[in-house]
């Protein structure tokens, strides 16, 4: 995965959803070192679409000029390469196109003749023979109309979890929370913030806390005030979050209140008296819902105690105590 090449990806604008997707994951395949040699096979999985589908969306893409494809064959068995994808902020992007194949200059002679590294089992994908005619002019492509139904891979290209954690919408996330903690778009990142752990890390505290991505890059931008140096994992940042998800439980059960009182006042209702106060709090105690200790006071803990709504060790196990 390089990260500058997933972040250039989600900064790409004007384009549908679909095609951003397969943008993003061509990206995520990039290696800086040996360049991107993903199959159409394994792109396809990624983005969850068919083959045929998928070569739509790289044909759009080339069209947009934000990649091109550097198709070789074997000079003796004329069998088909891997195809190379260069992205578009890449040194190497052709600049113009050339009349003959209107695909662009083909770069470096390296870059035409590019292999994928020998372990990658990277390369092209196609419903046609490998050997294609001497002329080199029969596409590779599949016809769309006959190719509705994608087969899936022998094996899983991820475990489950990974897959949840590695969600095109949420790597865009991932990736402006980093930019909130400032860490630079091309910079190489910590080893905490890298691989499928620090995502699965930063999904708790939506899952846990409650808190949205919205919320928690707004908490993280806040961090930057007393703490301009990027935190060196996400677990730096969990007790922010905490802070945050008590401070939002707190304004809501305010707000509840509030508008408890109002209703009460429109319909004449007397205030609630002291036992359905501890009986309101003693459920909230013996429930499983998230609770923050400051939200109820020490006098409360002895009305509910006094009351037997409540028990010692359950205010204890509540943080109560």
């Amino acid at each position: 995965m390089s990260h500058k090449a997933t972040n250039w990806a989600i900064q790409q604008r004007g384009l549908k959803p679909a095609t951003k997707i397969v943008l993003w994951f061509l990206c995520d395949r990039h290696n800086p070192d040996f360049g991107c040699f993903p199959t159409q096979a394994r792109l396809a999985e990624d983005a969850e679409m068919s083959v045929s589908a998928l070569n739509a969306h790289l044909a759009k893409l080339e069209e947009l000029r934000l990649i091109h494809r550097v198709r070789s064959h074997d000079p003796r068995t004329h069998k088909r390469q891997a195809t190379r994808y260069i992205l578009g902020f890449e040194e190497g992007f052709p600049q113009e196109p050339t009349p003959e194949t209107v695909d662009g200059k083909d770069g470096t002679e390296e870059e035409q003749h590019a292999h994928p590294i020998p372990d990658s089992g990277h390369g092209a994908i196609s419903g046609f023979s490998a050997k294609p005619s001497p002329d080199f002019a029969q596409s590779h492509l599949r016809n769309p109309e006959t190719n509705l139904v994608r087969e899936p891979l022998r094996k899983p290209v991820k475990e489950e979890e990974d897959a949840q954690a590695r969600e095109p919408g949420f790597e865009m996330f991932f990736a402006e929370l980093l930019g909130a903690l400032g860490f630079a778009a091309a910079a190489s990142l910590p080893a905490w913030w890298q691989g499928e752990p620090a995502r699965l890390h930063v999904r708790r505290w939506s899952q846990n806390l409650g808190l949205s991505e919205e919320r928690i890059i707004e908490v993280a931008t806040e961090t930057r005030q007393d703490h301009p140096a990027p935190p060196d994992g996400p677990k730096a940042l969990d007790r922010f979050m905490e802070r945050a998800a008590q401070r939002d439980a707190q304004s809501a059960a305010t707000g509840r209140t509030q508008k408890a009182k109002r209703s009460r006042k429109i319909q004449g209702k007397a205030p609630p008296n002291p036992d359905e106060l501890a009986a309101f709090y003693a459920a909230k105690v013996n429930s499983d819902e998230y609770l923050p200790a400051s939200m109820i006071s020490n006098a409360m803990c002895e009305a509910m105690l006094a009351r037997r709504l409540v028990t010692t060790e359950r205010l204890r196990a509540r943080g109560l105590l």
